[in-house]
């Protein structure tokens, strides 16, 4: 009989398995924990940090909400405020006709927002009687100046401003904003939403 095949010693071939094993285990930590410090990082020393914007109107990202402008209501659906500090002048009336052209070019998803006036000085009796005609679905509130202008530190032209269905304040726009600009930035959220 030929020589007796002796087995392979278990300490030579084990020392590679276990370093192949250790390489393993570190690079799926790597990989699970390496992106966290990489975004960790990019946030704090803010690199890598992508400059363009997908959204038109000034984004509100303090948890500020609708309360805080100095406007009490309860509504569950995405809002488009319009808040007038001053007289509801031809600024303030584009606004809220613009408000209502974007809720009704929301199309099937028009039921998911409303369009609201809040106004800190009483409207003039034409403008009045031309919201009741016209914009039925109107929500008008009444504005508490003194919140509104901490708020927005002064009291400035008419904004228009995007709330979610919680009542935060989410993107602000002024009185020059394009109309398809904003019913994109409102496409886009009620897209990205499950609430409201």
């Amino acid at each position: 009989m030929g020589a007796a095949m002796n087995p392979p010693n278990m300490s030579e071939t084990g020392a590679p398995q276990r370093r192949r094993g250790r390489w393993q285990l570190i690079l799926i930590v790597l990989m699970v924990v390496g992106p966290m410090i990489l975004a960790t990082g990019m946030y704090k020393l803010q690199f890598w940090v992508p400059e363009g914007r997908s959204y038109h109107g000034e984004l509100i990202g303090n948890g500020q909400n609708r309360a805080e402008l100095g406007v009490q209501a309860d509504e569950v659906r995405w809002q488009l405020l319009v808040t007038a500090p001053q007289e509801c002048s031809v600024d303030c009336q584009q606004l809220v006709y613009l408000a209502r052209q974007i809720q009704v070019g929301l199309g099937r998803e028009a039921s998911r927002a409303s369009h609201a006036l809040a106004v800190a000085h009483p409207l003039s009796t034409e403008y009045d009687a031309k919201l009741s005609r016209e914009y039925p679905q109107l929500q008008r509130y009444p504005l508490d100046l003194s919140t509104y202008t901490k708020t927005v530190q002064g009291k400035g032209p008419a904004q228009l401003w995007i709330i979610d269905p919680h009542g935060n304040l989410v993107l602000r726009y002024g009185p020059t904003v394009k109309g398809k600009d904003l019913l994109n930035d409102l496409r886009h959220l009620l897209k990205l939403s499950n609430i409201g």
